[in-house]
Parts: C-alpha cells; sequence; structure tokens
C-alpha cells in the first residue's frame, strides 16, 4: 500500500469534512423536527413504526407508544433538541465522544420505533431504513477518532490543549 495517494495524504482533512457534512444533514433534519407538523404528527408517526410488524414485536411498539402517549410534544421537541446537539457536535467537533455515541443510540432507536426496524419485510420491502444506516456512519466514525485520535478540525482538539480531563469527553480509547 503506497503512503503517496492522495486520501492517505489528506485523510486528517477528509474525516474532518465527512464528519461536518454528515452534520449539516443532522441539522436539516433537526430543522425539521422543530416544524409544527412534525411535532403535531408525533404519536401517528410512533404509531406507524409497529403497522405490518410481527407479532412477537407488538411489546416492544406498545411500549413506545404507551410511553410517549402521555405526552408527545415533550418527546417530539427532545427528539428534535437531540438531532440538534448530534449536529452541533458534528460540525464544531465539540464532545465528539458523547455526541457520537448519542448519535449512534439515537440512529437505532429511530430505525427501531418510527422506522419499524425498516420493514414491514415482504416480498416488496427494499429498504431497511436510514436509522440503521446512520447508526453504521456513527459507528465508524467512532472507529475512525479511536485509530486515528484527536482532529485538528475540531473545537475538542483546543479544549484539549487547555484542560487535560476534556479528552475524556472528547476521544475514544483516552
Amino acid at each position: 500500500m503506497t503512503k503517496e495517494g492522495f486520501f492517505y495524504r489528506n485523510a486528517r482533512e477528509i474525516k474532518s469534512v465527512a464528519r461536518i457534512l454528515f452534520g449539516i444533514v443532522w441539522l436539516v433534519d433537526a430543522s425539521f423536527k422543530f416544524q409544527m407538523s412534525f411535532v403535531q404528527s408525533f404519536s401517528s408517526l410512533i404509531a406507524a413504526g409497529g403497522i405490518g410488524q410481527p407479532a412477537w414485536l407488538a411489546g416492544w411498539f406498545s411500549f413506545w407508544a404507551a410511553t410517549t402517549a402521555a405526552n408527545p410534544v415533550m418527546w417530539a421537541y427532545i427528539i428534535a433538541f437531540s438531532e440538534l446537539a448530534i449536529a452541533v457536535s458534528l460540525i464544531f467537533g465539540f464532545m465528539r465522544k458523547i455526541g457520537y455515541s448519542g448519535g449512534l443510540l439515537l440512529s437505532l432507536l429511530i430505525w427501531s420505533v418510527p422506522e419499524g426496524f425498516g420493514g414491514p419485510y415482504g416480498p416488496s420491502s427494499t429498504d431497511i431504513g436510514t436509522g440503521f444506516i446512520y447508526g453504521i456512519v456513527f459507528l465508524m466514525l467512532i472507529v475512525i477518532n479511536a485509530l486515528e485520535g484527536p482532529s485538528r478540525s475540531s473545537v475538542d482538539y483546543y479544549i484539549e490543549k487547555k484542560v487535560g480531563w476534556w479528552k475524556k469527553l472528547a476521544e475514544f480509547g483516552k
């Protein structure tokens, strides 16, 4: 493997650009969550995840429908603010360890509840859902961060220079 290729020479910049672009995707998505149409339809989105699913998953979908039914507006805004926090973490490289972990968990939660695990599965099913793919991207960011270390194109990098314990919030494997 040659160490002279474009990707090898620019790996740090490429990983930062990818992180920032993914953050912009999350920022756009978060902006949609703050719209009244999302807030008003939140309960139906949660309920729709269970439609057409196998009977053995009914308890999972019932749990989330019951949990969010008491105050769906609060839950809609929790999701919106969580997505906004993840976007900020990605764009600015701030508290990446918490941001990446939270993004992974939220992505899988979105995939498993309103996206219904990408189902219903059947002959016409062609998509596993975006939440699962987002979860894989967060997992890859975690691996890259653990292998490559701090990103100079992040707020965390500069905070770590001044505050030694900040690495515990920002870096994997530190």
